[in-house]
């Protein structure tokens, strides 16, 4: 059996920053991913937002590496030319009701170290995005948008560059903890065994599929799955506005917003609802739901201006009615298994925290 320092399993855009991190490092490298191709999964079907950490309880791990992030991902972007923009987000208060809520808001923000939010009334608001309705607003100037596959494929080729190795179609049939260290069973067309001193659980969707693998997981350790579908709607028509624009949330549900992609399309979302498997087709019946809270702050939505865009999915370890917990970074001294690493919980912000997130976990 081949023998390396650390196995990465999940090749999306977390894995492939915690990757690139640890070869930086100097460590040998093997990334291994299921699929024909990197990120097909979450990373592959998102918002491509670049968060500024407004939302997150503070001294959590999303607020922090969320703040981290941003700021990481914005240099990386810049210096390895993946495209982005630093367009800003609008998040509004559509009814007097909800003023208290935007300042409440405002205040958690600043707490988790975002600084450069700016306080809008109506008519500055409406200085900047003209079709814009609200009673009050924020402005988040370091949100912004990026190109996902474009910052894949970078992140991949600074791993590879450092050493890492990538093999795809290379699905975790499990693992066990052997005196050599922990021994990784890899199907596809060539099975093979590897032996690593650490092994990082990056799976994101199957992430409990593959801790549940590894011979000697503690029963209870591994949380339970549910899964998020969301779908998304493009609009027929050039964009209404400049910026992304988001609604006050409901509790941890950040509503119907609008955000853009590099190209200008304007696209509104997500629609969330609790499945039992994998979907990606979106339901145009879905739209009808959307119009009316859009049009809290964008009134001149026309009839019939949504088609269906795309749906994406999150690996959410709360169900309907539950708190959001936090990201999940598992050692052994919780599952048991010396060496193994896994994370449960990826979803939103972390896109914007992949490389804040790597460097948490590498460290």
């Amino acid at each position: 059996m081949e023998r390396v320092d650390s196995i990465v399993i999940g090749a999306g855009v977390v894995g492939l920053a915690l990757a690139r991190e640890l070869a930086l490092r100097g460590r040998e490298v093997v990334l291994l991913e299921a699929e024909d191709r990197v990120g097909t999964g979450i990373s592959s079907r998102n918002s491509e937002v670049i968060h500024a950490g407004i939302y997150y309880p503070t001294d959590s791990l999303k607020a922090r590496l969320c703040v981290a992030g941003n700021r990481a991902l914005y240099a990386y972007c810049a210096a390895r030319g993946v495209a982005h923009r630093r367009c800003g987000k609008l998040i509004v208060a559509t009814e007097p009701g909800q003023v208290d809520a935007l300042r409440a808001l405002q205040a958690k923000a600043e707490a988790n170290g975002v600084r450069d939010l700016r306080w809008l009334e109506p008519d500055e608001a409406r200085a900047l995005e003209p079709r814009l309705r609200c009673a009050a607003a924020l402005l988040s100037p370091s949100t912004g948008i990026v190109d996902s596959h474009g910052l894949m494929r970078a992140l991949r080729m600074d791993a590879e560059a450092a050493g890492a190795a990538v093999v795809l179609k290379s699905p975790v049939l499990g693992g066990l903890d052997t005196p050599e260290g922990l021994r990784v069973d890899v199907g596809g067309a060539e099975p093979m065994s590897l032996v690593a001193a650490r092994v990082f659980n990056c799976a994101g969707l199957g992430a409990q599929a593959v801790a549940r693998g590894f011979a000697g997981i503690r029963p209870g350790s591994v949380p339970p799955l549910h899964l998020s579908k969301g779908s998304y709607f493009s609009l027929a028509g050039a964009a209404p506005f400049s910026r992304l624009v988001y609604p006050v949330p409901d509790g941890s549900h950040l509503g119907v917003h609008l955000t853009l992609d590099l190209a200008g399309q304007a696209r509104f979302g997500p629609d969330m609802e609790w499945v039992d498997r994998e979907s990606y087709d979106v339901d145009i019946r879905r739209a009808d739901g959307f119009y009316a809270e859009v049009r809290k702050y964008w009134p001149g939505l026309s009839d019939g201006a949504l088609q269906p865009a795309y749906a994406g999915m999150r690996p959410k370890l709360h169900g309907p009615g539950e708190p959001a917990p936090d990201f999940v970074i598992q050692r052994e001294e919780v599952h048991g298994v010396p060496g193994l690493v896994n994370l449960f919980g990826i979803e939103s912000p972390g896109l914007t925290a992949s490389l804040a997130l790597a460097k948490e976990v590498a460290g």
